[in-house]
């Protein structure tokens, strides 16, 4: 009866705006103090200790760091670098400025790690661009919406950091090593409609809208920001720092490039800089603490118990299990962050993933997977939303070409599915 109460008021004050975060914490506290009526002070004492125990952990201390290296190389210009970077490569013609859309967004994914961060940091750049050449704002903001989402699966990838502290058997490693090929392949398939469609439609054709720059004077311009990702998974390869140290570096790293090689932020600029990721980092980390207590009144109310006996014994079998899980996780994502979804639902999935002898690396790709779709999938997907605005458009107008850019990914999906060694082989490889 609790447990029902707990969610049908988390739900409520979802549905009334209240702050995820905060309608996490209240409706637990609310549960906690329900449950505890006949003990002082109702058991509420848990709540300010699972608030610290749902943020003292160590590799927490890398988000910050990865949110202020992202606005860092956003103020730089790296995104507009990388641009005719690879402008010089695929030249202009029609779908060739949305693979650079789509491959930027891969590189900067291995820079900071947050996909409404890059939709945009990347918006900014290639939705201006697009449109002079040919292609319809729409079409735009799809392709950069949908190629922003490759950032949660591309290490480092906040993601990832956030369920590897509720999953102990998956590390930070490894998670960021099995998410290299499926993020690449998410990446390659979103190539294909984008050109295809490009095409078909007669997208692109006014090329000289796009200087095409010239190659080696493109590469040595960009050079620094293709050398951060090689620096913060090289370093980690390496043995160099640990995830959470690399994000240190890659910070002062970033610095450097802004304020001594590039020369696009001064000493006034690190204020806003720091105030902006201090910000991000707070909503960040705040919903992160008060998911504790979620998670907390989860485990001793016991409803975790019940929910998965109620799955696994349903009759679907182990891929009927899976195929609802994804249904639920792409319907989920259309409406909440990446973040909050793995903080709301891992404590549940996590038990029907250890009764079917899942691998925990594995699924945690999976479910990123599951939530890059969401990120991108109307009418509430956070990448398209940030897209939608710079390119001025409604999300309604994005749908006949986002949902061939979904199936493409879900095509993905249902390979990682299929051969599991997609997102297995790297980290086993590594010795991770």
């Amino acid at each position: 009866m609790i447990g029902t109460l707990l969610f049908v008021i988390f739900i409520l004050m979802m549905l009334a705006g209240v702050p995820i975060g905060v309608a996490m914490g209240l409706s637990a506290a609310f549960s906690i103090a329900l449950a505890n009526l006949d003990t002082q002070w109702f058991g509420l004492m848990a709540v300010p200790q699972n608030l610290y125990a749902g943020l003292g952990k160590y590799p927490l201390l890398a988000i910050p760091m990865f949110v202020l290296v992202g606005t860092i190389f956003d103020r730089s210009g790296v995104a507009q670098r990388l641009v005719r970077f690879a402008v010089s490569i695929v030249g202009h013609g029609p779908g060739m400025l949305p693979v650079v859309a789509i491959s930027v967004a891969m590189l900067l994914g291995g820079i900071s790690g947050s996909g409404p961060a890059t939709a945009a940091a990347l918006g900014g750049v290639m939705i201006l661009a697009m449109t002079r050449a040919g292609y319809p704002p729409a079409f735009s903001a799809s392709v950069v919406g949908a190629a922003s989402a490759i950032d949660i699966l591309v290490p480092p990838s906040i993601a990832f950091i956030v369920y590897s502290v509720l999953v102990p058997g998956a590390s930070v490693p490894a998670m960021f090593a099995a998410g290299m090929v499926p993020g690449i392949l998410v990446g390659l398939a979103l190539m294909i409609p984008s050109v295809w469609l490009a095409r078909k439609h007669g997208m692109g054709l006014n090329e000289t809208a796009v200087d095409k720059p010239p190659f080696w004077t493109s590469l040595r311009q960009a050079s620094w920001g293709l050398a951060a990702p090689i620096l913060i998974l090289g370093g980690m390869r390496a043995g160099w720092f640990t995830p959470t140290e690399a994000a240190v570096v890659a910070v002062f790293y970033g610095l450097f490039v802004g304020i001594v090689i590039y020369r696009t932020i001064n000493v006034r600029d690190l204020f806003g800089i720091l105030r902006e990721s201090g910000e991000l980092s707070a909503i960040i980390l705040l919903v992160v603490s008060l998911a504790g207590i979620f998670a907390y009144s989860l485990s001793t109310l016991g409803i975790i118990d019940p929910v998965t006996k109620a799955i696994v014994h349903s009759g679907l079998g182990e891929y009927g299990v899976l195929a609802l899980l994804i249904i639920l996780l792409i319907m989920v994502g259309m409406f909440l962050d990446g973040i909050s979804i793995f903080l709301i639902f891992t404590p549940i999935l996590l038990p029907i993933a250890n009764f079917y002898h899942w691998d925990l690396v594995w699924f945690g790709v999976l479910l990123t997977l599951m939530v890059a779709l969401g990120q991108f999938t109307p009418p509430m997907a956070v990448n398209l939303m940030v897209s939608c605005r710079i390119a001025q458009v409604s999300m309604e107008q994005t749908v006949r070409w986002v949902v061939w850019l979904l199936i493409a990914v879900l095509c993905v999906l249902l390979l990682v599915i299929v051969f599991p060694q997609l997102a297995l082989w790297l980290p086993r490889r590594l010795g991770y």
